[in-house]
Parts: structure tokens; C-alpha cells; sequence
């Protein structure tokens, strides 16, 4: 049995079980304005360490709360940051592991797509890579019972990616999981005006405005962008701040953005 074990406990979030919990239910309950948020059909949420982009994290995902009996399978794209990926990479792996315990990846679904050639098995993709696995805890303390289809978008055109939302957009019970930072590396008002745009950008589905430098996952939130546009999907802006409002010094930071389509 094959098994993607946690790449990044105990440095992007805790790896004690208690710790963990305890960490990610305070981050929802201070988020906890956005529970009542409709039940969506796919999220735009950052992936850095909790410290940073966990409240932003959680001020996407604390509508799930209300969709713990509804949402079974979950699509998670995000952007391969340590392995180059012509591509999107998937897994042959049977779960995905947090300390909060397995998720079975669902083969049924991933079915669907494997034929298509802009997917290819890359098990090295998933060797220390975060962007899925920090979503995870928040996913694993929201829904009952769900399984889980990772994505690694690399070098790739959002059409195809659009091709594989489409594919695996499903029903009521998927939800579509977008794993992106915004902007990295500028000052703190820089970020701001950049970030703004962005967010700009994809509440009015506008694919061809958002940038590669605009967020690591450009590509995905565009498939993701074409997909909703296609199919009169609403966005509503959640929550934008950066690092330097939540963990970080102003001078350097990075961008975080959650958002709810429905």
C-alpha cells in the first residue's frame, strides 16, 4: 500500500496531533463569520505555513463545516514547486497522510482523466511538496468522510487544466480546491495593490488578466476561472491579507487570498 506521508509537519504546521487540532479549530473559529457562507463548489486558499496564511486558510475553508455531510470528493490542484512537471502530475499512492490520520485518493475519479495526456504519473512531484498538504488538516476537521483527488499543475496551459476541472467537476458532493499565494517578495503596499488587482481579476472571472507573477498557482486559478465563467459560477472575495499582517515583517511578503465560488 502506497502512501504519501507528511512532507511538512512540524515546520509549515504542528505535527503533534493535539496541537494540530487545537491550532486549525482556533483558526476556523476566528473565522467563523464565514460559516454561514453558502456551500460552495470550489475554493481559492493559500498554502503557506500556518503562521502566515493559516487564518486566510481558514477563512476559506470554515463554510465546509456546513457541507460535512454533503462534500465526499475533493480536487486538489496546486503548483508543483519542487519538481518540474510538463504537465499535471498525479499519484499512484492509495492515501494521503496528515497526523491527523489517512485519505483515501480516489482512483475512481482520477480514472476520468488519466487518459488524457496532459496527465502523467510523477510520484517525485509529491516528494516534499506543501501545497497540498497544508489544505489537508483544514479539509480532514471540516467534512465527515471524503476522498481526495491531488493534483500538481506545472508547465501547462489553464485551456488544459480547464479540460480537467471540467472533467471531474462532478455534483454537489466535489468540491474543487484551487491551492495559491499571490504575490511574493514585495513591500508591504506593493503587495497590497498587486493582491487587490488579482483579487480583482477573479471575482470578475477574468482569466486573462490574472499573471504569472500575480500567484504561484496562475494556472490552475485560470482553468479554474475558465471553468466558472463557463458555467456562471459567482466568486466572492473572503479574505486578502499578506504576511506582513498576519506573522511576517512588512518589507518582504507575500500575498494571500481566499475565495468562494458558487
Amino acid at each position: 500500500m502506497k502512501v504519501i506521508m507528511p512532507n511538512v509537519a512540524g515546520t509549515f504546521y504542528p505535527a503533534k496531533v493535539e496541537t494540530l487540532r487545537e491550532t486549525v479549530f482556533a483558526m476556523l473559529e476566528d473565522a467563523a463569520p464565514h460559516k454561514e457562507l453558502p456551500i460552495p463548489k470550489a475554493l481559492i486558499a493559500p498554502h503557506a505555513g500556518y503562521i502566515y496564511s493559516g487564518p486566510i486558510a481558514a477563512s476559506a475553508f470554515a463554510c465546509l463545516t456546513r457541507a460535512k455531510n454533503t462534500l465526499k470528493n475533493v480536487v486538489v490542484l496546486a503548483p508543483a514547486h519542487l519538481s518540474y512537471v510538463s504537465g499535471i502530475a498525479m499519484t499512484k499512492a492509495e492515501y494521503y497522510e496528515t497526523p491527523l490520520g489517512r485519505i483515501p485518493i480516489n482512483h475512481d475519479l482520477l480514472k476520468k482523466v488519466s487518459a488524457l495526456p496532459q496527465l502523467i504519473h510523477n510520484e517525485k512531484a509529491f516528494m516534499g511538496e506543501h501545497a497540498i498538504e497544508v489544505e489537508l488538516p483544514f479539509l480532514q476537521l471540516t467534512l465527515e468522510n471524503f476522498s481526495l483527488v491531488p493534483l500538481l499543475v506545472g508547465n501547462i496551459t489553464p485551456k488544459l487544466v480547464a479540460e480537467v476541472i471540467e472533467k471531474l467537476w462532478g455534483d454537489e458532493e466535489t468540491l474543487i480546491v484551487i491551492s495559491s499565494d499571490l504575490s511574493h517578495y514585495q513591500a508591504y503596499n506593493v503587495a497590497k495593490a498587486l493582491d487587490k488587482q488579482t483579487a480583482a481579476a477573479i471575482l470578475a472571472l477574468d482569466f486573462a488578466a490574472v499573471m504569472p507573477d500575480s500567484a504561484c498557482g496562475s494556472i490552475p486559478i485560470c482553468g479554474l476561472l475558465e471553468v466558472a465563467k463557463q458555467k456562471h459560477l459567482t466568486a466572492s472575495l473572503i479574505d486578502l491579507r499578506n504576511s506582513g499582517d498576519t506573522a511576517g515583517p512588512r518589507d518582504h511578503v507575500v500575498g494571500y487570498g481566499a475565495f468562494h465560488f458558487r
